[in-house]
């Protein structure tokens, strides 16, 4: 749904000083199979990528796995508990969820070059999805990021509440989640921000579709901010003002 997403991801942590490898073998983390109940089918999902990364940790070491999709990262950090009592990946699951990060995490740590600064002082209004502030307590690195690359961030009134999307939710229960979604545009335009900020793609789905302000990944934004290309929801957007 997003690859320029997962450009922009690698772009920054590259800019950041870091070395990313992409391991064979890696596909869905059974997420979504997971949260709607069918463990059995969630499984081999998992086991695949469990391998991958820990035959990556052996070959060549991994300070971090990171994942730019927060849905994705609460599962993939909970991988040890999920395996505790399968012995033959009880082991390698703990080690893979102990080194599995947001990627606003890693780049917070990495930490902006000074001179970071954003092309336009955008006013960006930060969606928390529920996944990261709920699930991975993660809330004040995406700030800290969007603030240091020069835009000015804004909080969202009820911040605390999904917007409707929560995996497969919005497909499965359509008037609910239309309803939340509402709710949660109706909070964006009341901060008049020029584009929204999130983590996580099922978030960014479901807003624009009751949105009309511009809704980025963090990634791109900052991605933007360090030299890369406008963000194609930014390009639309002056487009169309044009």
């Amino acid at each position: 749904l997003g690859p320029a997403i997962n450009d922009a991801t690698l772009r920054v942590l590259t800019r950041l000083g870091a070395q990313v490898v992409l391991p064979r073998g890696v596909g869905c983390c059974g997420a979504l199979v997971f949260h709607l109940g069918d463990r059995p089918g969630s499984l081999p999902h998992m086991r695949a990528n469990i391998d991958a990364w820990h035959a990556e940790m052996r070959r060549g070491g991994l300070d971090a796995i990171v994942i730019n999709t927060s849905g994705c990262g609460s599962v993939v950090k909970d991988y040890g508990h999920i395996f505790r009592d399968e012995p033959a990946y009880a082991e390698k699951a703990a080690a893979v969820s102990a080194i599995t990060r947001d990627f606003s995490e890693v780049a917070d740590a990495l930490g902006l070059p000074e001179e970071t600064r954003a092309p336009e002082p955008l006013r960006v209004a930060y969606h928390d999805a529920c996944s990261l502030q709920h699930g991975q307590k993660i809330r004040a690195q995406p700030r800290s990021l969007l603030d240091g690359a020069g835009f000015t961030v804004l909080d969202l009134p009820e911040g605390h509440l999904c917007c409707g999307s929560a995996g497969t939710y919005n497909l499965l229960q359509p008037e609910m989640a239309a309803a939340l979604g509402r709710l949660k545009a109706g909070h964006i335009a009341r901060v008049a921000p020029q584009v929204v900020a999130m983590g996580n793609i099922g978030c960014m789905e479901q807003i624009a579709r009751y949105s009309d302000v511009p809704v980025l990944h963090t990634a791109e934004l900052l991605d933007w901010a360090l030299g890369g290309p406008m963000p194609q929801a930014l390009r639309r957007s002056v487009g169309a003002q044009t």
